[in-house]
């Protein structure tokens, strides 16, 4: 039972290649499938006409078994679908005008032109709505050709009219009407049970699709900023911004070289990672711009997505200067009290530069948003002068903080390309000011 199955299926999906669009796969599907139907029918249809008593002559049915399983065979070796749907078709339609011409008329043959029916309503499932026309055009003239010799023969065929018995000519009637009507039912029922199949795995290659998108939406959100992905996407242009006022931050881990000389790498990247991780959490929480890692050093800025832009005549505890700043006190806190976070008691170095920078998408692969400009080399360098464990800041982030976080006495320091400069050692927030 398993073989024919086998043997079925196998049939049902000959002569499909794997580039067929699923509409041109029904079609080839359905042709077969309307093959083998027909050709059961009309030998069952030979056969029980024989055992109720009527001795027709078997030569045009098997000439339309012949011509029907001959097409299919050359349709098999050519895989032309176009020249086996056209043949097939009109197969269906002459060969039972042909067999009801033999027998006589409507009466005495019980309508078996009914048959050819089957190649407008095939036409419309294997071809196309538009050139089913045609077809249907072609079964009414033979229809209305049938009826008109009929009409005018009347006649002369009323002596092999009373051949068949009255029985028999109703008995065929009715099994005409009932094989034609279960032919197109099942046809029409295949169609759309194979309809719906395809629909369900377009659904569900829909689906994957959406999936995979959302993945790479994902991955290229852990990227690039929010609304330079989208501008990315949306445009193939270099993406390069300048902003007047952004807050840049470096946090360096102390003799982190050092440390790692007696780690094996796979310890060193579960460190660095936790310690990262964390980072990542503490930017999203303060609704800032992770920029990128470098070695163990790691950069941060606020103000690029305008969302907590500074208003120029305030500065009021939702800049994203104050975040910035929170943000370096709650690394800081984390280091000294997380031990599973930091298990080898590393210290960090952060340093803050607050000015104009130019940010943008660097390269066509492995691309990266990078920030340039003074404000980054202020706070790069800032960061590099440090003690362990200080967070210091330039002068325009200290205006910014100063009325609501507390430092140390301003010192100067030498800072390579910029000379001597003031900078601010950030301690904490001023008991006074509430959380940002």
């Amino acid at each position: 039972m398993s073989a024919q199955y086998a043997f079925l299926g196998a049939l049902r999906n000959a002569g499909i290649a794997p580039s067929d669009s699923e509409e041109l796969r029904l079609k080839k599907s359905l042709l077969i499938f309307a093959t083998g139907l027909i050709s059961f029918a009309s030998m069952l249809w030979l056969f029980i006409y024989w055992q109720l008593g009527p001795q027709v002559s078997s030569t045009i049915p098997f000439v339309f078994q012949f011509l029907l399983v001959g097409n299919l065979v050359v349709y098999l070796r050519t895989l032309n679908f176009d020249a086996f749907r056209v043949v097939q078709l009109g197969i269906f339609l002459f060969m039972p005008f042909v067999v009801q011409w033999s027998m006589g008329n409507f009466i005495t043959a019980s309508g078996v032109s009914l048959w050819a029916l089957l190649a407008p309503v095939g036409a419309v499932l294997f071809i196309g709505a538009r050139e089913s026309a045609a077809w249907f055009a072609a079964y009414l003239f033979l229809t209305a050709l049938s009826g008109f010799f009929d009409y005018y023969l009347a006649d002369s065929l009323a002596v092999s009219q009373h051949r068949i018995s009255t029985q028999t000519s109703v008995f065929f009637f009715a099994l005409n009407f009932a094989a034609v009507s279960t032919i197109v039912y099942l046809l029409l029922r295949y169609s759309a049970t194979e309809k719906q199949k395809a629909q369900a795995r377009l659904e569900e290659a829909h689906r994957m699709l959406l999936i995979e998108q959302e993945r790479s939406e994902r991955l290229l959100l852990n990227i690039l900023p929010g609304p330079i992905a989208e501008r990315l996407k949306c445009s193939n242009q270099t993406i390069a911004d300048g902003f007047a006022d952004v807050s840049v931050m470096f946090t360096d881990i102390v003799n982190f070289t050092r440390v790692a000389e007696g780690l094996t790498p796979q310890q060193v990247f579960t460190m660095l990672n936790k310690i990262f991780s964390s980072f990542d959490e503490l930017a999203e929480k303060h609704g800032l711009e992770k920029i990128k890692t470098i070695g163990d050093a790691y950069m941060v800025a606020g103000g690029l997505n305008g969302e907590r832009a500074d208003d120029a005549n305030s500065l009021g505890p939702a800049s994203y200067s104050d975040a910035i700043a929170e943000m370096a006190l709650e690394m800081r806190e984390l280091l000294l009290r997380d031990c599973k976070v930091n298990q080898l008691h590393l210290e960090v170095r952060i340093g803050i530069g607050t000015g104009p920078v130019v940010a943008g998408v660097v390269g066509k692969k492995k691309f990266i948003y990078d920030l340039w400009g003074d404000t980054v080399n202020i706070a790069s360098r800032v960061t590099s002068e440090g003690s362990p464990g200080t967070i210091q800041v330039d002068e325009n982030t200290y205006r910014r903080l100063r009325e609501r976080f507390d430092f140390d006495s301003p010192q100067t320091i030498h800072l390579k390309g910029k000379g001597n400069m003031t900078v601010h050692r950030l301690v904490g927030k001023k008991a006074a000011a509430g959380p940002a």
